[in-house]
Formats: structure tokens, C-alpha cells, sequence
């Protein structure tokens, strides 16, 4: 009778890993988990959690518009954090505005990952012309700043496509001017891990038994390189955020009638003196709040993949 050992089930390995393991040990990763997975929840389930849709009309009476938060006088007890302009309430448009920028975000993340993991493989695989070619249009786009470039992009869009249907199609375009501002990002975090594994011995092994160019970046290569994606993913997935709501703060996001964070503050602001403060207030600590524990959460995964500096 022979004694096998079952091989453990990926659950298994999980548990026994060294992420979870230095997870469990630092409170901030924990505690910033915890809140990113709150908003996560309460933006995904936004239309059964918020007290009203602001996308309704026949909900939102303008007779309601600018109500103070219900514990300050005046205030509603119906309107948690009080109503904006329109009179919608403030707590359900942070839920659906919340839900929208988590969307455009990750959207923006994946586009921006597809291009530059397909650009930087290219570049670091081929070496050569084709590397300088790719590495300089990604230095002519990041001697620029981010939002520069998705301001100049925006504009190409709107002119192109027309202001209506610019705003018909504002997720969209979104995505692809955040994602068209930020691949170069991915690209040479890419093209850096590349250069260093494709000198490796499995690469070599693979040329040696006739695999083609696309198999041996994609299937051999990439996986070896997906700690530093995860970790800039991570970043990114904040400055997409931030970017979209800059771009809806100066008029060039999403239009009034879709409430995202940017939109909102964008919205609020000029009520901001006028007494409405929280208009503004509450959506803004919204975003920092989402965008710190983000940023937080992607310095703890880049310290735990560089065993050198990590303490645990």
C-alpha cells in the first residue's frame, strides 16, 4: 500500500500563505480592508440601500433642495445629510455616486492594464527598435501630467463625437480617457519585469521547444509578473477615481444627471458660501476617505512583495 500525499487545494494554500499571514499581523491593511470593503458593499447594493433613487424624477421634489443635515434646525429627518440643489437626498446620492466612481475606476484600471501589459511584454520581449519606439511614445505621454493629457483627450472626444452625445456616453468615454491617460504606468512596470525574466532559464526552454513569441509572453512570462501589476493596480484604481472626479469638478466629467463624487462636489461647490456646505463637505470626505484606504492598501501589497523593506 503506498502513501500519497493529496496535493493542498489553492483554499488551502491561501490560508497557508505569507500575504495572509502578514495581513493578519498589521492592523492598518486590516482596518483599510475593512472600510474599502464596506463601500464596495454599500456602493454595489446602493439601489436597495440608499433611502431614495436620485435618478427617479418623480422621487425628488425641488421644494426640498438645499435642507441641512437632520441634525442641524431646519433639517429633515427624512434627509440623513441634508438634500442638494435639486432636493435630492445627499446620503443616497454619496451611495449611487460612490458606485458609479467605483465602476469608472476599475473600468479605467483594466483598460489601462490591458494596454500597457500588451505594450510593455511587446517592448521588454522584443527588445530592440520596437522597445524604443514603445518606451519613447511612453515618455513623450508621462512628460506630461495625467490630467493634461485626459483634458486634451476629453476635449478630442467632445469635439468629435458632439457635446449630446459626449454626455449620452459619459462612462464610457470616461473609461477610455483615464485608461488612454495611464497605461504608460503598466507599460514599463511591465517592460522592467520582463527584461529581467526573459534572460531567465524557463524562457529559454520554451524558445528551445518552438514556442511561439505571444505564448511564451502571455503564458510564461506575464505570470511571473503580476506582483507588480497587482501592486500599481492597486494605486491606480485610487488616481483613476481622483481623476475622474477632477474631470467632473471642472465640467468635463460626467453631466449633472449622473451623480458621481466628482459631480457632486462639482455641484455643491458653488453653494459652499452660501451656507450649503454640505453639499460639498460630505462627498469630499467620501472621496478622500475611499482614496486613502486605497492608496494604504496598495503601500502595504508593495511592502509585502519586497521582502527587503517589509517588517511585517
Amino acid at each position: 500500500m503506498s502513501n500519497t500525499l493529496a496535493a493542498p487545494s489553492r483554499w488551502e494554500r491561501f490560508k497557508n500563505s505569507d500575504i495572509l499571514y502578514y495581513f493578519k499581523k498589521d492592523k492598518v491593511a486590516m482596518v483599510c480592508f475593512a472600510v474599502f470593503l464596506t463601500f464596495a458593499t454599500t456602493a454595489l447594493f446602493a439601489p436597495f440601500i440608499a433611502p431614495s433613487n436620485p435618478y427617479d424624477l418623480a422621487s425628488i421634489d425641488i421644494m426640498d433642495s438645499e435642507l441641512p443635515p437632520s441634525w442641524m434646525e431646519d433639517g429633515d429627518d427624512n434627509f440623513l445629510f441634508g438634500t442638494d440643489d435639486q432636493g435630492r437626498d445627499i446620503l443616497s446620492t454619496m451611495l449611487y455616486g460612490a458606485r458609479l466612481s467605483l465602476t469608472i475606476g476599475l473600468l479605467a484600471v483594466a483598460l489601462q492594464m490591458t494596454l500597457g501589459i500588451v505594450i510593455g511584454l511587446t517592448a521588454g520581449y522584443y527588445g530592440g527598435r520596437v522597445d524604443s519606439f514603445l518606451m519613447r511614445i511612453a515618455d513623450v505621454q508621462l512628460s506630461f501630467s495625467t490630467m493634461m493629457v485626459a483634458i486634451i483627450v476629453s476635449a478630442i472626444f467632445r469635439t468629435a463625437l458632439g457635446a449630446e452625445t459626449y454626455a449620452q456616453y459619459a462612462v464610457i468615454m470616461l473609461v477610455m480617457i483615464i485608461g488612454i491617460a495611464e497605461w504608460p504606468q503598466y507599460a514599463r512596470t511591465v517592460r522592467a519585469s520582463v527584461l529581467a525574466e526573459k534572460k531567465k532559464e524557463y524562457v529559454e526552454a520554451a524558445k528551445v521547444m518552438g514556442f511561439r513569441a505571444p505564448r511564451i509572453m502571455f503564458r510564461h512570462i506575464l505570470p511571473n509578473c503580476l506582483s507588480p501589476i497587482l501592486v500599481i493596480s492597486t494605486v491606480q484604481v485610487a488616481n483613476a477615481i481622483m481623476s475622474e472626479a477632477a474631470l467632473s469638478f471642472l465640467g468635463l466629467g460626467l453631466p449633472v444627471d449622473q451623480p458621481s463624487l466628482g459631480s457632486l462636489i462639482s455641484i455643491g461647490f458653488k453653494y459652499i458660501f452660501s451656507g450649503a456646505w454640505w453639499i460639498t463637505v460630505f462627498p469630499g470626505i467620501l472621496l478622500v476617505v475611499l482614496v486613502l484606504v486605497i492608496n494604504l492598501l496598495g503601500d502595504w501589497l508593495r511592502d509585502v512583495f519586497n521582502p527587503k523593506i517589509y517588517k511585517g
